[in-house]
């Protein structure tokens, strides 16, 4: 489990943010969707261990927060919302610096530079100062110190922030080309639902610093899978436990009581109904899910009391 996130309280100082967060994150390629002032940077940057929390517990890797927050960052890349380049130095020796620090010897860390700014598609301005860059570059610069050192999980904080629309299709296309075929579990965090769509295989959505909804992304028509919701009387973990084992996709819904179970298509419904007896189950619902990532979108909205930092 690559997240692990119980009854987590974070914020700032005595502001409080993010209240009563649970969550459990295997890893893929997740949307993590909710409007400006949700919490959506907070959760991120408590998982970086930048913000300790107020209550409740967090483990990354299996590593309790923050006290190992040097070691997971180690396996980490960051794409803060924020600016955050250095004046001064060119892409090169800015992402290889950024190498550097997360441990790369510094060859290695040069060489790598230069792979990821071909990669994001800096290769010919590698060498010009990152003050100079337009707002798109800058961005692709700060996705490429994002993967310089090939963590395991890529924490992308609105990526495709003033991008103009030829840039974000991009954006987007190197992201899924880093969750899909390069073997990065990506957390997108974005206001933006169509950037989400088009990369996420899960989406939570954040509302008024609480889970307002989780699930699966519908991929449209040709989509390969049906979600499910299902409520059980008896025992629902052991019946979550059982359906993952047997490689189905299921989690918890957030947003209203159940589960939700992801069948391919072409799939009966019988291993649901059997892990349910095993788990000692009884199946009192299950229909298709039908809800449009819009409708999540809204209620998230509704759910959002005051603006958080």
């Amino acid at each position: 489990m690559l997240l692990e996130l119980d009854s987590l309280d974070a914020g700032y100082g005595r502001k409080v943010v993010l209240s009563g967060v649970t969550l459990n994150y295997a890893g893929g390629a997740v949307g993590l969707l909710g409007p400006n002032g949700a919490g959506k940077s907070t959760l991120l940057k408590t998982i970086l261990g930048f913000l300790p929390p107020l209550s409740g517990t967090l483990r990354v890797f299996g590593k309790p927060m923050p006290q190992a927050a040097r070691e997971v960052r180690g396996r980490i890349g960051y794409m803060p919302e924020t600016e955050a380049l250095i004046p001064g130095l060119n892409a090169v020796n800015f992402v290889a610096f950024m190498a550097e620090l997360s441990g790369l010897p510094r060859a290695a860390a040069v060489e790598r530079a230069h792979e990821v700014l071909q990669y994001v598609g800096l290769g010919e301005a590698r060498y010009r100062n990152v003050e100079t860059y337009s707002t798109g570059m800058k961005q692709r610069v700060k996705l490429a110190q994002a993967i310089v050192h090939d963590p395991t999980l890529l924490l992308l904080d609105e990526p495709t922030n003033g991008m103009d629309p030829h840039g974000r299709n991009e954006m987007i296309e190197l992201v899924n080309d880093l969750a899909h075929n390069k073997g990065m579990s990506v957390i997108l965090c974005s206001h933006l639902l169509p950037d989400v769509e088009q990369v996420a295989e899960e989406i939570i959505v954040l509302g008024n610093g609480r889970v307002a909804a989780r699930k699966f992304a519908d991929k449209g028509k040709e989509a390969a899978e049906t979600v499910f919701t299902v409520r059980v009387r008896g025992n629902p973990t052991e019946f979550l436990r059982l359906l993952n084992a047997r490689g189905l996709r299921a989690v918890e819904s957030e947003g209203a009581p159940g589960l939700l179970v992801a069948l391919p298509h072409g799939t009966g419904t019988d291993t649901v109904f059997r892990c349910a007896a095993e788990a000692g189950c009884l199946v009192m619902r299950l229909e298709p899910r039908t809800e449009r990532l819009e409708d999540l979108f809204e209620q998230a909205l509704g759910e959002l009391g005051h603006a958080h930092l």
